[in-house]
């Protein structure tokens, strides 16, 4: 028998866009329900009428799955607090966005592969690594840890097909793993210090290490500008963002990537 847990919705959460937005690589979904994995864990997790139903048991839902998805935080204030005519805009058309509390190696490794890529592209790269490197059953891989990808060489890495990203990943890894970019450190001091912190990595500047942030470490007054955001910022925020998104600036900003991003489709 599957194991089965099942919450109410909570508000301002909407399932489908938080895990296609943009900010994780790991999660597809087939009929309705979304398939990933997170902290070695495998989940199939789907909404259903008022109800967010998790193929786990309570105690993994306690442990990994209700801090992944952020359920503790009020983002139901947060968004209402952004009193401006272009983020009430995106909100209204895509409420429930959340920013997943997702694992920080994970997070740096996916946006170093991210640079100069498409999402459907990113998500092959991530998916070989995980199947080439992670533990655990076929398609259920774990992310593999910056440890053990610190012990391989470039030439390990071609079968990813990850072009130029692939010196970039083992300097990461290899960073992580002796030390030499301290993820506690970053954890514990402000966002500033690990801005500076994660661009010791070859590879890694501004934008992924803003990633990172946001995505891995849940600073999210943290702001990655990419060529979407860039185009937000220039054509509604010359001035720079509103003040009613001060502390919240991540948040802010998947909303109106996600809202800019299908106004072009």
């Amino acid at each position: 028998m599957n194991k089965h847990f099942e919450i109410m919705c909570p508000p301002a959460f909407n399932l489908g866009l938080t895990l296609d937005c943009g900010q994780a690589f790991r999660w597809t979904e087939k009929d309705g329900k979304w398939h990933g994995v997170a902290f070695g864990k495998p989940l199939t997790v789907y909404a259903f009428e008022n109800k967010i139903i998790f193929d786990c048991d309570e105690n993994d839902f306690n442990t990994v799955w209700k801090n992944y998805f952020d359920f503790d935080c009020d983002y139901e204030k947060i968004i209402k607090s952004y009193d401006d005519k272009y983020l009430k805009e995106a909100v209204r058309e895509y409420n429930g966005i959340r920013i997943l509390r997702q694992e920080p190696w994970e997070a740096l490794c996916s946006f170093i592969i991210s640079a100069n890529n498409n999402i459907p592209r990113i998500k092959g790269i991530v998916d070989r690594l995980c199947e080439a490197f992670g533990d655990g059953e076929t398609g259920q891989k774990s992310f593999p840890s910056a440890e053990k990808l610190s012990t391989l060489t470039v030439e390990d890495l071609a079968p990813l097909r990850s072009g130029f990203r692939a010196k970039y990943i083992i300097d990461a890894a290899k960073k992580v793993a002796n030390g030499t970019v301290d993820f506690k450190a970053i954890e514990e001091n402000p966002i500033e210090f690990g801005r500076e912190e994660l661009q010791k990595i070859n590879g890694v500047g501004a934008k992924v290490a803003e990633c990172t942030l946001l995505y891995g470490f849940h600073k999210i007054e943290a702001f990655p500008i990419d060529v979407w955001v860039r185009r937000i910022m220039a054509e509604m925020y010359p001035d720079g963002l509103p003040e009613c998104t001060n502390g919240t600036q991540g948040i802010a900003q998947q909303y109106l990537f996600h809202w800019r991003r299908q106004q072009d489709r």
